[in-house]
Parts: structure tokens; sequence; C-alpha cells
């Protein structure tokens, strides 16, 4: 490429480019497709911007940022050559990548940076100034002295005093000469300085010149190897700095990222980790949202689960704060549990299809709504930065870049030949995103893993088979190999003589259902205890089950015989049940047996149920039936409610629920990947903008299928046929507030001045108003 070829601007650079290297472009930036330009200079004008080159910047690996540093380095235009020098490796793929994103232009061949990029990048690599910008703090007679002492002719030109110090300090030769004969430890002071660029004046005189330089300081000042920014500060001049550094702008460069630190893991033991971890959770996930069916505790007023809540749910199941935050979390993004009306948090309607799934199935909601969550969980129980505790479920545990950084730092595990640690890990992610990094990735990755292994996505330090399958889009995989994982369960139990139920795994859904219902859970583990006692069998009564079912369902489930003291409790606690009937008077209270009444007339726990006598076989209460119930159960006894037919009101207690989420668009941190469509026609809408503006045709007709400015029949005839054929188009659109946007549509129809369409730019179904419509174009129409 000629000098006179050379393109002037990265509009010019663009307007050069193939279609599918615009495409490339517009693939690695997504951003400048929101809406889409109207034409290459738009295009290029927001790829300069500082919010798309600061985003740009951020996904650049560290090789490629510190080819952009040489460029930095170096004046426009850059010789490629001359980065390969300063770089100390060939930077070909990263150059290529970086005019690929349109961060610099030119290329073959000399190329040019965008400004934004120098502005972001900043001094690149702890450099300095060059020369001519640094010296232009002196005034014209400190630099006729600093040309007097490097025995360079004067000039009465301040600029050309400036430029001809420039030019003799980037001489290798000449730096190399000057320096031979400074005086003792001006050399030493000197290469101080090389990795910072900056020093104190240490007491020296910012103003000296050679014949009066009374220490080091002094005499790399009076010769410009060192410039006084202020009046305590010395810079090193860029071109000082390089010749300091051996020509190079870093000491290392990093072609490539670190290997991940793995150590071998035993395969067995990963599977068994996992599937344990797996199978907790699950059963966290189950116990927690049971427990707030029954009692759900208060969303904050500043949303969010109160620290005491917390604590009381932790400590009932008998779950670490991590595990039940993570659980709570992953059960909030799976739509499983929501507040209700802000007042509550309560399981949805959702939860009743999952409790009954398998713990595979189970397993499988819980991962894979963690896994895309913007939620971190990890931050519950710190504090904010006005000290403010973060509690789980709260506003301020969203972090937009945990998603792609849970990505990422799983797909450094599976990358990996064994366990890999979580500090080996922020190092491999470091390298592939630099300026993404700090204290808060290396506690997001920390987090990550953690919570990976308490889901059994990772096991030991290694990624599952289930994991690597849910990682790479395939959940029927991942569900499936968890399945494999997973104990099979049981389909019976042990009934012991001291009321208890063992289970010696994990038992089916349905069992475990119908045992929770009859007993209560002691305790958990490898074997589940279930003991029955005069409330549970109670609770199973109330739900409609009668004495020979619970005895028939008993003996079903069990490989030993019904002890006879189980069979007893069953038996008496039926006797007793439903004797006492409640009914509204409040309430009341009602039994064939008189003596049944005296003693609950007569016990002092009665009296906060203001109790009153209306006849031998009935008594009034002030308070609830419900109240009146929970308290005689209290009391010992088994009342029955009854409806005002007076008839036995049995069955399950109608659970509390939620009612169903409605999902939000989830802001990211990164736009979504385009797709082919869409770029396809993104070109071609841009090209045909190109040419429309270049002829001065926007306003007045068509350009390669463009219909701009054309009378609505015109548009209505695109938009018809359109729908006829179900191809796509590029629309031109104006809304009611004035903004214009251009966007990728798929009409659906055509009626009453609307037209109905999918629009890839919302990815929803929506209704534009034919009027507003300001140009068309078919998508599948050739340039």
């Amino acid at each position: 490429m000629t000098e006179t070829t050379r393109p002037r601007s990265l509009a010019d650079d663009l307007r050069s480019r193939s279609d599918d290297e615009l495409a490339r472009l517009l693939r690695s930036r997504p951003d400048l497709l929101n809406p889409v330009p109207s034409d290459v200079g738009t295009l290029a004008a927001r790829a300069a911007t500082r919010a798309s080159v600061q985003r740009a910047l951020d996904n650049l690996d560290l090789f490629a940022l510190e080819v952009v540093e040489v460029l930095c380095a170096l004046a426009d235009p850059v010789d490629p050559a001359d980065v390969e020098r300063l770089l100390g490796a060939a930077p070909g793929e990263p150059l290529e990548s970086l005019r690929t994103q349109g961060l610099l232009y030119g290329a073959p061949g000399p190329v040019s940076l965008v400004r934004t990029v120098r502005e972001l990048v900043g001094p690149p690599a702890g450099l300095g100034p060059p020369a001519t910008q640094a010296l232009q703090t002196y005034g014209p007679a400190r630099l006729q002295q600093l040309l007097a002492d490097l025995d360079l002719p004067g000039t009465g030109d301040p600029v050309a005093a400036v430029d001809r110090v420039g030019e003799l300090i980037a001489d290798r030769a000449a730096f190399d000469k000057l320096l031979s004969g400074a005086p003792a430890g001006a050399r030493e002071a000197l290469e101080s300085l090389t990795w910072t660029s900056t020093g104190a004046l240490q007491r020296a005189r910012r103003d000296v010149d050679a014949a009066s330089a009374a220490s080091p300081v002094e005499w790399l000042l009076a010769h410009g190897l060192v410039v006084a920014a202020d009046s305590s500060t010395v810079v090193v001049p860029r071109e000082v700095g390089l010749h300091l550094r051996g020509e190079r702008v870093h000491a290392v460069v990093h072609p490539v990222p670190p290997a991940p630190a793995a150590v071998p893991a035993d395969r067995a033991r990963v599977a068994a980790t996992a599937s344990h971890s797996a199978a907790r959770a699950v059963q966290v996930a189950e116990d927690v949202l049971r427990l707030w069916s029954e009692t759900p505790p208060r969303v904050l007023r500043t949303g969010g689960l109160g620290v005491r809540d917390r604590n009381r749910a932790a400590a009932v199941i008998g779950v670490d704060e991590a595990l039940l935050s993570l659980v709570l979390e992953s059960s909030w993004e799976a739509g499983l549990l929501d507040s209700q009306e802000g007042e509550t948090w309560l399981p949805t309607r959702s939860y009743d299809d999952w409790r009954v799934a398998s713990t595979s199935s189970r397993w499988l909601a819980l991962a894979t709504a963690w896994l895309a969550s913007t939620r971190v969980a990890g931050l519950a129980g710190s504090r904010d930065s006005r000290d403010r505790v973060l509690v789980p479920l709260g506003p301020d545990l969203d972090r937009m870049a945990a998603p792609g950084l849970r990505r990422s730092a799983l797909d450094v595990l599976a990358g990996a030949d064994g366990a890999v640690p979580p500090e080996s890990v922020a190092e491999v992610l470091h390298w592939h995103g630099p300026r993404r990094g700090g204290q808060w990735r290396d506690d997001l990755v920390r987090w990550s893993l953690h919570e990976a292994e308490m889901l059994g996505v990772v096991g030991a330090g290694a990624l599952t088979e289930p994991g690597r399958a849910l990682l790479a889009g395939d959940p029927a995989r991942a569900e499936q190999l968890m399945a494999a994982l997973l104990p099979r369960p049981v389909d019976h139990v042990l009934l012991q003589a001291d009321l208890t139920a063992v289970a010696p795994g994990p038992l089916r859904p349905d069992l475990d259902a119908e045992l929770r219902l009859m007993a209560d859970v002691e305790s958990t583990g490898s074997a589940t205890v279930y003991r029955f006692s005069a409330g549970s069998v109670r609770r199973a009564l109330d739900a409609g089950r009668t004495a020979d079912e619970i005895q028939r369902r008993l003996e079903g489930a069990s490989q030993t015989p019904v002890p006879q003291p189980l069979s007893y409790l069953v038996t008496d606690v039926a006797r007793r049940h439903g004797r006492l009937r409640v009914g509204a008077a409040s309430a009341y209270l009602y039994c064939d047996d008189p003596a049944v009444l005296d003693e609950v007339v007569a016990d002092r726990r009665s009296s906060a149920l203001l109790l009153r006598r209306l006849a031998p076989t009935v008594v009034a209460s002030r308070v609830s039936a419900e109240t009146l119930l929970d308290r005689l159960r209290e009391m010992g006894h088994a009342p029955a409610a009854e409806n005002e037919a007076g008839e036995v009101v049995l069955g399950p207690r109608r659970s509390a629920r939620a009612s169903s989420r409605r999902r939000t668009t989830r802001q990211v941190s990164e736009p979504a990947a385009p797709r082919d469509t869409l770029l396809t026609a993104a070109v071609r809408a841009i090209r045909a903008g190109d040419r429309a503006s270049s002829a001065g045709a926007r306003a007045t007709g068509t350009v390669a299928g463009l219909l701009v400015g054309r009378p609505s029949a015109d548009v209505l005839a695109a938009l018809a046929e359109a729908v006829a054929a179900q191809s796509s188009l590029w629309l031109g659109y104006v809304n009611a507030e004035g903004q214009a946007s251009q966007r990728i549509v798929e009409p659906i129809a055509v009626e009453g001045g609307y037209l109905t369409a999918f629009d890839h730019l919302r990815d929803e179904v929506r209704t534009f108003s034919v009027h507003r419509i300001t140009g068309v174009a078919a998508v599948d129409e050739p340039a």
C-alpha cells in the first residue's frame, strides 16, 4: 500500500474492507450493532467512542495488550518491524486481531492506532512521555542552555530546539556516548528509573547547566536525560527509557497463556465427591423450601433475607451459611422461590413439580440456574462500601461479570488434566483479560469454584463429567451423567422398635414425601433416620390418612415387620383423633364425651383460649379455629376440624405458594454474539446507507434495494412482499420520542397501518407504526 492510497482514517479503512471483514468486526465488537449503524462513517465514529474502545480493550488478552502498549510507545504511523523490534517477538496475530476489531487501521504496511486507544492506555508500560512532550515545560532560555550543553546548534524557535534534543537522545549511539561521559553515580541514578520513569529531584536544582551541575541528578538534568516535570519530580523521556530497557518496552512478554498448575485427580474420588455434593445441595434446597412452605420468613424492607431468618433456617436444616446462601440464590434463579407481594419468601408453584422429580433432574435445575446467574452467593455476609451487611436474596449480590467469569473459570478446568487450585485458575484468567482483573476477580474466581464444588459441578478440584456436559450446553447429557453418579434411590426403610425408620440411602421422592408426612426427620447423612411420634402420626391423620392406610403403607415400605410399639402408637392416636371437633364461633369445641371437655376446661393451659361451656358436649372459644386447633394439639389432644355441616375436614394442609415470577431481561456485561443472518443484513444495510449518503440519494429513492424517504405505499408494498415471502428486512425506524434506530425484523403481518414483526434487536415480537418507518431493505438482496 502506497502512502497516497494509505487510509487517512478508520472510516477510510472500513470502506476499503470486504463484507466478510466488516462482519468479523461486528462479530468481535457486538456493541457496535445496537442499533445497526446507518453507514460506514457512523460505524467508524461509534467504534472510536470511549465506551466501545474501553470494552474492546477489556476483552484483549495479555499479549495483545502488550502489543498495544508497544504501538502506544511509537508515533503514528507505526512500522510493524518497529513493533517487533520493541516487543521482542512477532506481533503478527495480535496486530491482525487489532485491525479486525477496528482498534488500528492501515494494514498492510504502516498502521495507526485509533486515538481513543492511546488516551485510554495512557503511559505505555510505565514509560515516560516522548522528549518533545516532556521538554514543553521548559522555557526558551532553558532550552537554549540545554542545546549548548549538548553541543547542538542554537535556535530561536522553541519547537525546533525541542526537536533537536529529541532527535539526539533518540539516537542510541549518541545516548551511549553522552552517558559514557557522565560523572560517578549518574548512570546508577538513571538506571534506577528504568521501570518507573519518574523520581524525586532529591534537593537538586530544577534549572541547572552542565558547568554548575553538582550532583548526578543535576548532571542528568543539564543534559536532558531526565526532565524536571515540576518543582519536586523528574521524568525520564520515553526515548531514554527504551534505551535503558535494551530497546524493549517490556522486560518479558507473554505470547501464550500460562499452563494451569494441574495435579492428578483420582476419577473415582472426583465422582464420589461430586455425587455427595449434588445430592446434598438438592436435599438442602428441598428442606429449606419445605420449611418456608410452613413458616415463610419476611422480606426485609430493603429486600433480601434477614440474618435471624437465615440463621434459623441454617440451624433447623443443619447446613452451613455458604451452602444455604448458594441454594437460596440458585432456587430463586430457577424460579422455585420468590417473594409474595414483597412480604414473605415462599416456594413457587414450580417447586411442587420440582420436588417430585428425580434427584438428577432437580440438580440440573439448580446447576443450570447457577451457571447463568449474575447472582454471587459468596458475597452474602460481607460488607459493602457503606459497611452494610450483604444478605442472601438481597439486591446487592448482582455482578454482571459473574456468568462470563464463572464459565471462564470452568473452561480452565475443562482444559486441564486434573485438579487446578483457584490461584492457578485466576492466573490463567488474568492472561485472558488483564484489564478485567483485580482482587474482585480473584475473589469471584474463588467463590465460583467453591460454589461449583458445593453443587457437584466440580469435585475435588477437577471438573466432573456432568459439569463438562453442562458447560458444553448439553443439559440432557449432564443430567444423564449425574444420574449415573448418584446412588440409586431405594424403595424401602427399616422400621425399628424405638419408633424410628432408617432409610439406607436416598429414598424415592414419593416415598420420602410419605414418610415425612408420618414422621419427622431426625438425622441425615449416608442413612436418613425418621422418628414417629404422636404429633407426626396425627399430622398424617389430619392429611386424610386412616390408621389402616398408615399401617399398610408402613408394611409396604419396610423390609422388616412393623414393630408393635409403632402399631400401638398409630392405633392410639387414631382412636383419639377427631373426638374433639373444632368449628367457628369464633370457634367451638364439640365432643360426644363430656369428660374430655371437662379435662380441657379444667386444664390451666386453656385459660388463654377463653373457653365457655354452652352444653355438656359443646364449648365455645373467642380465638380462631386454627389457633384453637394448634393450642389443643400442644396440650396433647388430637382434635379435628369440621365444616359448617358438622363433617370432619381432612386432607393435607394447603401450603402457601408465591405467584409465578415474571422473568425480566437480565442485563449482562457483554452483548450476545450476533447471529450470522443479523451480521449479513447489518453489513448490507451499512453498505447501502453509505452509498445513499455518498450519492446524496438518502431522501430521494432507492439504492441497491434500500427504500428511504419514499411514500408509505412503497413501504407497505415492500412490507407485504416480505410477509408473503417470509423474508427478513432491514428497517429504519423513528419512535414517538424522535429517536432513530435501525434493526433487522422478520415481518409477520401488516394491517391497519401497523407492522407486526419479530425484532432481532430486542429478540421479541413488536408492533411498528408504518408511518414511522424511514426505510426498508431486503436482507437477502445482493449488495
